[in-house]
C-alpha cells in the first residue's frame, strides 16, 4: 500500500468536493443482508467506460460516461498508480451513520490482483484494515485518517489477503466523498 496525504492541494479539493457533490447523480442502493433488505449506507455514483458495468453484493450498476473532470483526475491517478484505469466508484458519506462493512475489492470482474486507487475529498474519516480471518483468524486492525485531499493506493495482493472498512462513528463529522478507481475486465 501507498497512502499520499497531500495529492490533490486543499484549494483544488474544495473545488472538486463541491463540484462533485453538486453534479454526481447520487443513489441510494439497497442491498440484502441475512435475507433482509436495508439501504446501504452511503450514497453512490459508478462512472466509466461504456460496458464496463461493476456488480458487487448483489447491486448491478452501469456506467455514467466520464465528466470532463473526472476523466482529468483519473489521468492523475494513472500517473501516480502507474496503471490505467477505466471506472470509478464515488461513494458519499454523509455523516457518521453512513458506512462500508469488511470486505475486499476481490469481484471476479478486477480481475487478479487489482489495483483500487481511493481519493478522499472533505472530512476525515477512519479507514481500518485487517488480514482475512481465513489467514489471521484474530486480525489486529491498522487505522488510517484519510486526509482531504489524499491517495491511498491497494497494490499488489491487498484485496487477496486484506479486508477494509469504513466504520460507523458517534462522532460528529461532516461528509466525505471518496473516489475508488479500478480496471474492470
Amino acid at each position: 500500500m501507498q497512502y499520499c496525504p497531500d495529492f490533490i492541494e486543499t484549494t483544488r479539493a474544495n473545488d472538486l468536493y463541491r463540484t462533485l457533490e453538486q453534479e454526481t447523480p447520487w443513489q441510494q442502493d439497497v442491498i440484502r443482508i441475512y435475507g433482509k433488505k436495508m439501504n446501504v449506507p452511503r450514497l453512490s455514483a459508478w462512472y466509466g467506460d461504456t460496458g464496463k458495468s461493476y456488480t458487487y453484493s448483489g447491486i448491478t450498476m452501469e456506467p455514467i460516461p466520464w465528466t470532463r473532470c473526472l476523466y482529468g483526475l483519473k489521468n492523475e491517478v494513472e500517473a501516480i498508480a502507474q496503471t490505467a484505469f477505466n471506472s470509478v466508484l464515488i461513494n458519499l458519506y454523509r455523516d457518521g451513520n453512513d458506512s462500508m462493512g469488511w470486505h475486499s475489492d476481490n469481484e471476479i470482474e478486477l480481475g487478479n490482483n487489482p489495483i483500487i486507487a481511493s481519493v478522499s475529498l472533505g472530512n476525515m474519516r477512519t479507514f481500518m484494515l485487517r488480514k482475512v480471518k481465513s489467514i489471521d483468524p484474530n486480525p489486529s486492525k491498522i487505522s488510517l485518517q484519510l486526509a482531504h485531499g489524499s491517495l491511498l493506493l491497494m497494490l499488489d495482493e491487498t484485496q487477496h489477503y486484506w479486508e477494509h472498512q469504513v466504520p460507523k462513528t458517534k462522532k460528529n463529522v461532516g461528509p466525505r466523498i471518496n473516489l475508488t478507481f479500478r480496471f474492470v475486465l
